[in-house]
């Protein structure tokens, strides 16, 4: 406890002007001052700012100085006064996190194996090895590395959450995922990763409140997560919170003035306060159509329910809630035991077979494909997830029950725009995502 205090009391302007030590430790008794206080993120710009202008830096004044410049998010500035500090392990291992930030995914796992090398903890490089693999896109190198980790650290908040995002990546079982994320929660109650990925697991299943309380969690944290505050403001117009959205937007333009997407959601925040809806009746609908959207491949059902599910085409809990019971039976071996299998699943979410049969959409124009290739027109069954979307778009795709690419490229600009939040930010995004696959949406 006297530990933990001492932690949470440090003298943030001591700690970044003094010429002591500075380590690990020091790294975690600023970032935990800051989340405890965030008046003291002011003090800690200014030390920064009157560090900066002491002219050239000392070997090791530049390792506090660039850690402190990732801490503040300033990471083209970090990656270049860590790069000419000291040649440290910390100094190696920062440099990976801000090259890390900018993109520059190789550059970074060249940072962190020099780290390695430098003595800095092996298994706080190895996973900072795994989250560059995954970001960059090579998830099975990332989970190789994460294979062949042993010990206590498997039971770390960070090796768990690296574990759970990668999984995720590569479309495995939903509720390992949700079972990784929650294993390290309970380990650390403030790992703001692992706050965020599971409150976008409970935001994609319509848990809105579990989500909300989640975000919010995550949003505390320090450095800045900027994709819990962006998160959390869109649910906070969800639930028409409109001064609370701005606050988040504007907390991310405190640390990144530039931030193009907070810049623009500000706006529209702003923007829709004076706008009235009927918010219960909204808040109910959203969460309707997010728990319809739910892939029923998020179940354990036996392999003759799933088998029969795929060969009628039915993908997610609104497919089935338009499904009558006679129909299911038709189908080729399915039986009374299947159909009690799917009643079940379905009252666990409230919902009922059949329920929603008068509301089957009428049969689309067809997408003309023909000047597609055999791959593009493959793409055309894939999930709208492989478009990684923003939050904000991704909403929007829930709300209009659309799945898959196909049924997005059959939509017109304007039936998005009908989409509440749904903006020509979000639409050119989608656009951009689309001309990606040679795709575009109908009447374009």
């Amino acid at each position: 406890m006297a530990a933990s205090m001492q932690l949470t009391t440090i003298d943030v302007r001591e700690v970044v002007l003094s010429n002591s030590s500075f380590g690990p430790q020091e790294i975690e008794g600023i970032v935990r001052a800051v989340r405890e206080d965030t008046s003291r993120h002011g003090v800690l710009r200014d030390a920064v700012a009157e560090l900066a202008g002491r002219g050239e830096q000392t070997p090791a004044s530049a390792v506090r100085l660039g850690v402190c410049y990732y801490l503040m998010g300033r990471y083209e500035q970090a990656a270049q006064t860590l790069a000419r500090a000291d040649g440290g392990a910390l100094a190696h291992f920062y440099l990976g996190r801000a090259k890390l930030e900018q993109g520059k995914y190789h550059e970074s796992i060249a940072s962190y194996e020099s780290a390695r090398t430098a003595g800095y903890d092996s298994d706080l490089c190895a996973l900072a090895i795994a989250e560059a693999h995954r970001l960059s896109g090579d998830a099975a190198q990332a989970m190789a590395i994460l294979d062949q980790m042993f010990g206590p650290v498997e039971q770390t908040a960070e090796y768990l959450y690296q574990r759970a995002a990668t999984v995720a990546s590569t479309g495995g079982n939903p509720n390992e995922v949700v079972a990784l994320y929650e294993r390290a929660v309970d380990s650390d109650r403030r790992h703001a990763g692992a706050l965020f990925g599971l409150a976008m697991e409970n935001d994609r299943r319509g848990n809105d409140e579990e989500a909300l309380q989640l975000y919010q969690r995550a949003a505390e944290s320090f450095p800045t997560f900027v994709g819990a505050l962006l998160n959390l403001g869109i649910l906070y117009e969800d639930f028409q919170y409109y001064d609370r959205a701005q606050q988040c937007y504007q907390r991310i333009l405190e640390h990144f003035p530039d931030h193009p997407r907070a810049t623009l959601y500000l706006k529209d925040a702003s923007a829709s306060r004076d706008m009235f809806y009927d918010e219960e009746a909204l808040k109910r609908q959203d969460r309707l159509t997010q728990i319809l959207s739910v892939p029923v491949s998020d179940f354990e059902l036996s392999v003759r329910s799933r088998n029969c599910l795929q060969r009628m085409g039915v993908r997610t809990l609104g497919d089935l809630a338009r499904t009558t019971e006679a129909e299911l039976l038709a189908s080729k071996n399915f039986g009374e035991t299947s159909l009690v299998e799917i009643r079940e699943m379905l009252v666990s979410k409230g919902l009922q077979l059949g329920q929603f049969a008068h509301e089957r959409p009428e049969q689309e124009t067809p997408v003309d494909t023909s000047h597609l290739s055999a791959e593009e027109q493959a793409l055309l069954t894939r999930p709208i997830a492989e478009l990684n979307l923003s939050v904000r778009a991704r909403k929007c795709m829930v709300r209009l029950g659309l799945n898959s690419i196909g049924e997005l490229v059959r939509k017109t600009g304007d039936d998005l725009l009908e989409c509440k939040n749904f903006g020509v930010t979000s639409l050119n995004e989608v656009k951009e995502k689309l001309a990606q696959y040679n795709l575009k949406l109908r009447g374009e």
